[in-house]
């Protein structure tokens, strides 16, 4: 196997989100405050993210959190700050959105500092550590979303040690399958949503994502066998004797949800290898 870009970038995560956990008290007070009502907003794999926070920061108790697309902001909505998210700083939706909000606090969260929307945004946060030469983003948006679990107060080492555990896992078995649905429920739900994502961009496979629970009322009916379903964090229960009705190989790793994206990422490049 040729070493490339992507392969990189997805081995750097566990130092990656080590040093987001370094970064956090320089940026701390930039980030929302518990309490505020704020958006997250972002474009393709950063709207994900943006979903992903936004369920983990109410379940915290921080506040009420919203996520949309950069296209699809509500106009005229109200809230305390609104948390951008943008690897290049060049998003046309979030740099456009940045110049309408001229009445309420904006942040964005880059890799990249003297960019078009750092410019537009009130404060930036830059993670130039984590940019990305790979057309695939793979390591911006699991930094980003692990800088902000640890403004929720969370312990990133547990995280970072998960991650390394995910880059030894073997994904060669899977690579014969003709099709993979990604589960999620709560806050992973939009890293199924990624792992969908990352596997059509990676390798123009059929790939597709759904609540876990609701997968159940219709989706399901593509499982069979040569097809696998694959969960990230909860598996609701009964969800895997479901699976298996249908002849599908049900994938599950014990790690950490983001952790798991990780294999997810590595086995959208093994298929596209493949």
């Amino acid at each position: 196997m040729t070493a490339t870009y992507v392969h990189d970038e997805i081995a750097s995560q566990p130092e990656s989100w080590r040093r987001a956990a370094a970064t956090l008290p320089q940026v701390s007070s930039l980030l929302p405050q518990h309490g505020e009502r704020i958006a997250v907003v972002g474009c393709g794999t950063s709207w994900f993210v943006a979903q992903a926070y936004a369920v983990l920061r109410e379940e915290s108790g921080h506040g009420l959190t919203d996520a949309f697309a950069g296209s699809e902001f509500p106009a005229g909505r109200s809230y305390d700050r609104v948390l951008t998210i943008s690897r290049s700083g060049t998003t046309t939706e979030i740099l456009e959105l940045l110049g309408q909000l001229t009445d309420v606090p904006t942040v964005l969260v880059t890799a990249v500092d003297d960019s078009p929307c750092a410019a537009a945004a009130d404060v930036t946060i830059g993670l130039g550590f984590a940019d990305e030469q790979s057309v695939v983003q793979t390591r911006f948006a699991t930094t980003a979303l692990a800088l902000l679990r640890a403004h929720l107060g969370e312990d990133l080492e547990p995280l970072a040690l998960d991650a390394e555990k995910a880059l030894a896992v073997d994904v060669t078995t899977l690579l014969d399958l003709e099709q993979v649905t990604f589960l999620g429920r709560g806050w992973t739900v939009g890293l199924a949503h990624e792992a969908a994502l990352k596997t059509r961009e990676a390798a123009q496979f059929w790939a597709e994502s759904y609540p876990a629970m609701d997968y159940r009322h219709g989706p399901i009916s593509i499982a069979q066998p040569g097809r696998a379903v694959w969960t990230l964090g909860e598996v609701p229960q009964g969800l895997d004797s479901d699976i298996a009705a249908t002849g599908a190989q049900h994938v599950h790793h014990d790690l950490d949800p983001l952790a798991a994206l990780v294999v997810a990422q590595r086995f959208a490049v093994a298929l596209a290898e493949h």
